[in-house]
């Protein structure tokens, strides 16, 4: 997967509370293929114990909704952008005359 040509075919990317939808439109044959991931961190999901959520409210509260999230960053392999782009990567072939994905 040639990461620096995922973004060329992203169209846009949604972000609601609880996931994320990439768009990823080929330009050749302008077919749009929508995926749907968790909105999570790109290093793993956050994870809390009933006893952090009890004792630690406030605390847990902004690990939550502080923790950074990544959407794309070419060095990381487990970004937004990829996770989703590999769930439908199945419906592009890479085509190396244009240097980009096409929808097949």
């Amino acid at each position: 997967m040639n990461d620096r040509n995922i973004t060329s075919i992203l169209e846009y990317v949604k972000i609601d509370k609880f996931y994320v939808s990439c768009h990823f439109r080929c330009k050749v044959t302008n077919k749009t293929v929508v995926s749907t991931v968790p909105f999570e961190p790109f290093d793993g999901k956050i994870e809390f114990t009933y006893k952090d959520i009890i004792f630690r409210p406030i605390q847990s509260y902004y690990r939550y909704y502080h923790t950074p999230i990544t959407i794309f960053d070419e060095k990381n392999k487990e970004t937004i952008v990829q996770k989703a782009f590999k769930k439908v990567s199945k419906y592009f072939r890479w085509d190396a005359a244009t240097q980009n994905y096409i929808y097949i």
